[in-house]
């Protein structure tokens, strides 16, 4: 069985981290389940291994952590949605590639319950939605804003750190970072785009598409 975890309030982004590695070492010696664990923090910004120094244009604004997550900077904070998985992917085929890729689907799934089109870009990580109701890009492009933020690392093949979807965050504090290195395209968020969407709405959601994309929890190998 997988565990679902809903933590109240704010939490700490040490904290988080502190609390999935104890959860992966505990996955990997059996005394615990496969967990899903859902979050907001503080607002800050997360550095993942990729990172730039120069993509941090605002580095006194909030606080800065540095994680072993694979990407590059990231904003969280409150309206946000965090889903931290620790899933045994050895168990679930020991393919790193097509785990995120249902981390993807998972999003695409969960938005798509909204009647958001979330799509994938090549050469550009996370999820995103065409915007026809802003100018086109300099190229002639429709505008695209990117509305979920996908980061995972594994440890003996258990993943932690996971996904991030905007509920409704102060789009502004994404300014003080270049999102994921990615300076030519805007954020958005489910109220950004005019859905009066609750926090519990997507949390609901992500438990329904959470069975079509990956099923039940496999036997361990």
């Amino acid at each position: 069985m997988i565990e679902w975890i809903t933590s109240p309030g704010l939490t700490g982004f040490r904290d988080a981290e502190n609390w999935m590695e104890a959860r992966v070492a505990a996955i990997l010696d059996g005394s615990a389940n496969e967990c899903i664990w859902l979050v907001e923090h503080p607002p800050l910004y997360t550095a993942g291994t990729s990172a730039k120094a120069q993509d941090l244009t605002d580095p006194d604004r909030f606080d800065v952590f540095a994680t072993k997550r694979g990407g590059q900077y990231t904003y969280h904070g409150p309206g946000q949605r965090v889903a931290y998985v620790m899933l045994d992917v050895g168990a679930r085929g020991r393919d790193v590639r097509r785990f995120v890729q249902e981390l993807e689907a998972w999003v695409i799934a969960t938005l798509a319950q909204f009647n958001i089109t979330g799509e994938l870009r090549d050469g550009r990580v996370g999820v995103w939605v065409t915007r026809p109701d802003k100018p086109q890009t300099i190229t002639g492009q429709p505008a695209e804003d990117k509305i979920a933020a996908i980061g995972i690392r594994l440890r003996k093949w258990v993943s932690y750190h996971g996904i991030s979807i905007n509920v409704e965050p102060d789009l502004n504090h994404f300014t003080g970072i270049v999102p994921c290195g990615i300076s030519q395209h805007g954020v958005t968020s489910l109220v950004d785009l005019g859905l009066p969407v609750m926090m519990e709405d997507l949390d609901l959601a992500l438990r329904q598409s959470f069975q079509d994309t990956f099923g039940e929890a496999p036997e361990p190998i």
